[in-house]
């Protein structure tokens, strides 16, 4: 059985929430293995946390640009928040966000093209800025979303300047309705996958290893549920297949979410809803949502071991 650090339980006990000896145990049962730690945490009930998002940690400006039939977004990180609300960062970003929708979300085909007013590539000139600025940054991602007849609608949230903030949302309607009509639409629809945050638009986009990994946790909580003690397989099943559409699809899909705006109906039946207004039927056609940091993983300082390790330095020399 390999070591498991006090680092590593930690870290396991910040993701899940759990007790520091449930997630020492967990993580010597499943090896070592972070994922596997946590999934077994929540079988036990032992656990709520189980998004990745939940770990998030960078500094920087997510940048969003809609041009009706079209949209794209950006994000470009800094390493502190303090450089997020320089003037002269945010007008970069705000610059790179308007080259993006040529990009067509194509990362390096953006990092290539030439920034307005110099004779440097976005790329050269994020350099120039590093080097101006005093501090690391680097355009990180960019996605474009567009239909042939509808709209591409954009929403920031946390918003630091035009078309700048912390989530960056983009969705795209298909539709022959009017187009105010359906941007106003989209707007709010926006709003709601930024508070949101679904997966997918559609059940069918689901993966099936998703669905597969999420419906063997809710079977083995149904199983150490107390009340549940003696009953068939067969009841089991079902009781995790409930649970596995109220607490993971009805979240996870677009279309099955509650709308927050409404806080009633889910959002196909405000799209239905939505038909009489627009004048014609209305699909999502995609969505793109982008939070600043997301997937990203926060080094964590030891300031005690920082410091002990500096004096050590010193005396040394």
């Amino acid at each position: 059985m390999s070591t498991i650090s006090a680092a590593t339980v930690k870290e396991l006990r910040d993701k899940t929430g759990a007790g520091m000896m449930d997630c020492k145990q967990a993580l010597q049962e499943t090896n070592g293995d972070m994922e596997a730690a946590v999934d077994l945490l929540r079988k036990k009930g032992l656990s709520k946390a189980a998004k990745k998002s939940d770990r998030v940690a960078a500094q920087g400006l997510v940048g969003v640009v809609s041009q009706v039939k079209s949209g794209a977004a950006i994000e470009v990180n800094s390493e502190t928040d303090f450089v997020a609300r320089n003037p002269q960062f945010q007008e970069m970003v705000q610059k790179i966000t308007s080259l993006a929708l040529a990009a067509g979300g194509d990362l390096s085909k953006l990092l290539a093209a030439s920034y307005p007013g110099t004779g440097n590539t976005v790329e050269a000139q994020i350099k120039d800025a590093v080097a101006t600025i005093g501090e690391n940054m680097g355009l990180r991602r960019t996605a474009a979303l567009s239909v042939k007849e509808g709209v591409v609608a954009d929403y920031v949230h946390n918003k630091a300047a035009d078309g700048l903030g912390k989530i960056g949302v983009l969705v795209a309607l298909e539709s022959a309705g009017d187009t105010d009509s359906l941007m106003t639409l989209g707007r709010q629809l926006a709003m709601h996958i930024a508070a949101s945050n679904p997966q997918v638009v559609n059940v069918e986009d689901l993966s099936k290893e998703a669905i597969d990994r999420e419906r063997a946790i809710y079977l083995e909580q149904a199983k150490a549920e107390p009340k549940n003690a003696g009953k068939s397989d067969e009841i089991l099943l079902k009781a995790g297949e409930g649970r596995l559409q109220k607490e993971f699809v009805s979240q996870a899909v677009l279309l099955k979410q509650v709308f927050v705006i409404d806080g009633k109906a889910t959002v196909a039946e405000i799209l239905k809803q939505a038909e009489k207004d627009v004048g014609a039927p209305v699909k999502v056609a995609g969505f793109v949502r982008y939070q600043l940091g997301e997937g990203i993983e926060k080094k964590v300082e030891d300031f005690a071991a920082e410091v002990a390790k500096t004096v050590g330095a010193a005396q040394k020399s």
